[in-house]
């Protein structure tokens, strides 16, 4: 991988992470509309697949996405790049808030401060459902619409837990892939 791409993965995802507020979803959004449709280093069948492994592996989803990311576009060096330009952001800020937040921590303009990122911070993860939704709605194929309705309903309604269903949905993928490679078709 070219030096100047190594750069350019550093300062997109420090520029990303530096302004990416409430978590790694919000950070999947970003880095679909920086990759994929910017950049065009990614797809967004990728993009999509990158999110699903993100969030089923243990630690934070903004850099298990970076490590993926970096990796996909520039091996073990962009996995490294992408990786350090994700964590220097909070690294900094934190270290910088945790020295004065005692001090305004009960402040008033700190608080609806806080409470107006909130409502941005759910408008952006709203924004990430409906473009990784719109992506299985464009495959057509009812049994992905099916399985992707049946998770929300027993996650939101009934409570199982996440790991349960990531690891249904995964089985799932499985058995839908063998049975099509069996019928001489393609995996999708």
């Amino acid at each position: 991988m070219e030096k100047g791409k190594l750069w350019k993965m550093f300062y997109t995802m420090f520029n990303l992470s530096m302004f990416t507020f409430g978590g790694g979803y919000v950070i999947i959004s970003l880095m679909k509309s920086k990759f994929v449709e910017e950049l065009e280093w990614l797809s967004e069948e990728e993009v999509l697949n990158f999110a699903a492994i993100a969030q089923s592996c243990p630690g934070p989803v903004a850099v298990n996405a970076a490590i993926l990311v970096g990796y996909r576009i520039g091996g073990i060096k962009g996995a490294l790049v992408a990786i350090l330009g994700t964590v220097l952001p909070p690294l900094i800020i934190l270290s910088g808030i945790s020295f004065v937040y005692v001090a305004f921590r009960d402040n008033i303009i700190v608080n609806a401060v806080l409470k107006g990122m909130q409502a941005g911070v759910a408008a952006v993860i709203f924004d990430v459902v409906f473009d990784l939704s719109a992506t299985i709605f464009k495959k057509k194929d009812v049994s992905y619409i099916i399985v992707m309705f049946l998770a929300f309903v027993v996650t939101q309604f009934l409570g199982v837990n996440v790991m349960f269903i990531i690891i249904s949905c995964a089985c799932f993928g499985i058995v839908k892939s063998w049975y099509s490679l069996k019928k001489g078709g393609n995996v999708s």
